[in-house]
Order: structure tokens, then C-alpha cells, then sequence
């Protein structure tokens, strides 16, 4: 006969797979009719897009492309340096096993490397490598049980948590348009690299709704017509709304954002500006702290109770903590005569995560790309690194902490100074997401087979055993934790030890009472 029981909804979104690989993006580039030809490379950039994503059976297929720079020396003594732009085009899989297409996957990319080889003066081979981390998750919606009515005589093992029950996943395409104003007495040639980031990242939640709120910080290198280059920055709004069910201003919300698609033009010499339109995809993830009541395990002294139970893995306690760092060093760039700094890619990582005595202490590095030009309009480019760490204390429960540290680069300035000495001041954010891990006993349903068989004593001596508990000791021979505690003068339930020994009493039997 089944058990009646009163459930309540948990909504789980678990992380089943992680995966990173590295990807070779490979192509040719035609040189245009109306540039001239290449002597060499002098640098090489690049913005990963990501247009389109899916889950197929065992799979994740990525779709997208790199917006690629070139900066270039020219072989006509008139134009120096110059500039291409191309889009290289990816499509890979992502083998993992066991995911299917009801779930859902966040994917991150990052530029490794990307390199060049001048095939002939009219062609290029460009070789890229992107990082790719992928993690997919299930979504499922759990009843669990946390009340038995009518129970008399039912032993019931209850816990109290406090947990992060899924309130929804929602997504918006956003595009962010502007007009970049360069200096009045620049007559822009070409465009010779691109950089944009996505920071600045806000949310505000009010009720079923979410308001996203970002910067696209854009960052273009150009060439003049009088060939001297020049650098603009600007920041672009990225502003949308997610609609989601049943939030609310108390909930968590996690942003992830993806840029999907690029597009810069310069507008008329007259104009002295750049149009610039981001396609950015924004996927929000909410969640609430959820207190529930749940029962882990049962048993009846006087009745054969039948289970159907099974392990569930949800999260708690997820938070998001922000930090600033300053990074204050020196480096010396050898050789570089009467160059100055024309500009620098910061590109901050993460090489090592430490997680001791409730500290974790991260060690990272700075890869800084240096372009130098001369009044002459020779470029040429360097790398330096700078090595920095960053921790966190007073942490319980560490090992069982998953996290996950994102960096942004929040200012940079550098200063050339004698003998190619470089001051670097670089502040960096450091944010951690963070969550842990509960495994639970979920009881899906509770059937009674007849009275349990009557243990023939009044009272028993046990000796406690390693890993023992009233609770098991209890369900063993019939008895009630409460019983036992009794009968022992045990005043912390909790609190036995092994090699102590304890009298289990007898439980008394009642008339059976029926369960529906």
C-alpha cells in the first residue's frame, strides 16, 4: 500500500560535463588589388565570434569565425605600413559524452595565438589557436518528499538545507550601435586593429523581468592618410531586458555574455569617424536560496517500509565576490632606440589554483604585447610577462568550493623611461563565482509489505562501531533514536563514540495503523 506523502518542487540545474580543447583555425588571405604588396607581417589580431551553438546527441557543435587584423610592411618604400582585414570561419565539434539536446551549455572562448606566413607578396597563410571551455547542464525538476501525514510510528530522518533551486534561464540578442568620433585633423586610411571587451557588467532583477547592463569596450588602431598611427577608445552601451518567470529582486542572477558578429566601417574622410555595430548574446541564470525540509531516510519499527530513493546532486551557497588588485612592475624592453609605445595587449591568466587551509591563492601572469613605432614609422613589436598571484581567506569547507575566476582589465598605463625600462601600472577585477556542492537522498515513493518480523527481547547491549549513528543503530533493531538516547542518558544525539557501549531498547508494538 503506498505511503501518503507531501512533496515540494526542487528545480536542478546541474553541471554534467566540462570540457576544453584547443582548435586550429587555418586559411589564405588575397591580398586586394588596391594594396600594395607584402614585405612582411608586423602583427596580428584577432575577436573570436561565436553566432551559433547546439547540443547534438554525444556533441557540441560550435559555429563561428575570428575577425582578423593584419598590420603589414609594404614593399612600396611610399606606404609603409598598412593594413588587411579578413574573417576566418569555424565550425568544430565538441565530443562529449552522455549529453543530449534538452540540455544547455555555456561555451567560452579565448585567442591563444595567432600567427602568419607570407606565402608570396600578393597571399598569406594565417594560423590561429582558440581555447575553447564548454560546460553543459541538465535542467530537472524534483519532487521531494518533506512530510508524511498520518504517520504514527513512522521514524523519519530530517534535514533543514538551505539551497539554490533554479528559477530560470531566459537569453536576448543585443546589438549596440555607434558612431566613433576620431580627431578632426585625422584623415583615416584604414583600420590596422581591433580589440573590443565586454565589461563594466551590471543587473538589476525586479519582478519577471531582468535588466542587463554592460560596456563593449572598443579599441581600433588606425592609419592616416599623412601615415602616422593613432588609437581611439570608446565604450559602447550593451542594454537589454530578459523576461523570465517568477523573478524576483531577492534571487542570483548569473550574466554570461558572447559576442556574436562585428562590424566596423569607416564612415567618409569628411566625417572623421568609424560606425561600429556589436551583435552581443546575453544568457541570464537565476536562482533562489531555497529553504527546504527534507526527508533523507525512514523506517517503520513495527512495519516493512519500501523505498524508491535515489541521489540528486544541487547546489548552495553561490556567491560572487569582486576584488581589485594593483599590479605595479617594470620591464625592460631591450634595443628600442627612439620608439615609443603605441600600444599594449594586457592578456591576464590564470596558470595555478592553490586550495589550502581555507585559503585559495591563485598564481597568474600578464602576457604584455607591446607595438613601438619611430617617428620614421617603423613598428615593430614585443613581449614581456609579469607574473602576480591573488588569494582568498577564511574559507570552510574549501575542498568541497567550486570556482570559477573571471579577470578584467580595469586601467593600464604604461611609461617608457631610460634604457628601455617600462613602468607598468595595470588594475585588475577579480571575480569569483562560487558555489558547493549537496548530494541528497531523494525518496520518490514509500510502500508498506506487511509487519516487520518482532525481535524477541526486551533489551540489547551494542558496542558502537566506526561510521555508526543512532540513526543507524536505531533502524537496525526496530528502535526509536529517541528510545536509545533515553535509555542511555545521551543528552547530544549526535555524540557517540566508537567502542561505546549502548542498551537499545525494545520497541513497544502499536495496533497498526494503515497508511494511504
Amino acid at each position: 500500500m503506498v505511503v501518503e506523502t507531501i512533496k515540494e518542487s526542487l528545480s536542478v540545474n546541474k553541471l554534467v560535463a566540462t570540457k576544453a580543447e584547443v582548435i586550429l583555425v587555418e586559411g589564405d588571405m588575397i591580398v586586394p588589388d588596391a594594396k600594395p604588396d607584402i614585405l612582411n607581417t608586423i602583427c596580428t589580431s584577432g575577436v573570436v565570434c561565436i553566432y551559433k551553438k547546439e547540443i547534438i546527441d554525444g556533441k557540441v557543435r560550435i559555429d563561428g569565425n575570428i575577425n582578423t587584423y593584419i598590420m603589414y610592411m609594404a614593399e612600396d618604400q611610399n606606404d609603409k605600413v598598412r593594413g588587411l582585414t579578413t574573417n576566418l570561419d569555424f565550425s568544430e565539434n565538441i565530443q562529449i559524452a552522455n549529453i543530449n539536446e534538452e540540455m544547455n551549455c555555456k561555451v567560452n572562448t579565448r585567442l591563444k595565438s595567432i600567427e602568419t606566413k607570407v606565402i608570396n607578396g600578393r597571399k598569406i597563410g594565417i594560423k590561429a589557436a582558440v581555447e575553447i571551455e564548454v560546460k553543459v547542464y541538465s535542467n530537472e525538476t524534483i519532487a521531494i518528499v518533506n512530510n508524511i501525514p498520518n504517520a504514527e510510528g513512522i521514524q523519519t530522518l530530517q534535514e533543514n538545507l538551505s539551497v539554490n533551486s533554479l528559477v530560470g534561464i531566459g537569453d536576448n540578442k543585443i546589438f549596440a550601435k555607434d558612431t566613433i568620433g576620431i580627431k578632426t585633423e585625422d584623415n583615416l586610411a584604414e583600420i590596422l586593429k581591433v580589440n573590443v571587451n565586454i565589461c563594466n557588467k551590471d543587473v538589476k532583477l525586479s519582478y519577471n523581468k531582468i535588466l542587463t547592463k554592460a560596456d563593449a569596450e572598443i579599441k581600433i588602431m588606425y592609419l592616416t592618410e599623412d601615415n602616422r598611427i593613432e588609437n581611439v577608445v570608446t565604450r559602447v552601451p550593451v542594454v537589454g531586458f530578459i523576461d523570465i518567470a517568477d523573478v524576483t529582486e531577492n534571487n542570483i542572477c548569473e550574466v554570461d555574455y558572447e559576442i556574436k558578429n562585428i562590424v566596423l566601417k569607416p564612415n567618409s574622410v569628411e566625417e572623421h569617424s568609424i560606425y561600429v555595430e556589436i551583435e552581443v548574446g546575453v544568457i541570464a541564470t537565476v536562482y533562489e536560496e531555497k529553504e527546504i525540509s527534507l526527508i533523507q531516510d525512514l523506517y517503520s519499527p513495527v512495519e516493512n517500509l519500501e523505498l524508491n530513493q535515489r541521489k540528486i546532486s544541487t547546489m548552495r551557497e553561490k556567491r560572487v565576490n569582486s576584488d581589485m588588485i594593483q599590479i605595479r612592475e617594470k620591464v625592460t624592453l631591450e634595443n628600442i632606440g627612439d620608439r615609443s609605445i603605441i600600444d599594449v595587449d594586457v592578456i591576464p591568466r590564470i596558470e595555478k589554483e592553490h586550495k589550502k587551509d581555507n585559503r585559495i591563492i591563485y598564481e597568474g601572469e600578464l602576457e604584455l604585447n607591446f607595438i613601438l613605432s619611430n617617428s620614421e614609422l617603423q613598428v615593430e613589436t614585443r613581449t614581456a610577462k609579469i607574473p602576480f598571484d591573488y588569494s582568498r581567506d577564511n574559507i570552510e569547507d574549501i575542498e568541497n568550493l567550486e570556482t570559477c575566476m573571471e579577470i578584467q582589465v580595469v586601467n593600464q598605463d604604461f611609461i617608457v623611461q631610460e634604457g628601455g625600462v617600462v613602468t607598468c601600472n595595470v588594475d585588475l577585477e577579480m571575480t569569483m563565482n562560487s558555489y558547493r556542492s549537496s548530494n541528497l537522498n531523494v525518496i520518490d515513493e514509500i510502500q508498506t509489505n506487511g509487519e516487520r518480523e518482532e525481535e524477541d527481547y526486551s533489551i540489547v547491549m551494542y558496542i558502537v562501531k566506526k561510521g555508526d549513528s543512532l540513526w543507524k543503530i536505531a533502524k537496525a533493531f526496530g528502535s526509536t533514536v529517541e528510545d536509545i538516547a533515553r535509555t542511555n542518558g545521551i543528552e547530544d544525539e549526535s555524540m557517540i563514540i566508537t567502542g561505546q557501549k549502548l542498551f537499545i531498547p525494545h520497541y513497544t508494538r502499536i495496533p497498526s495503523t494503515s497508511h494511504v
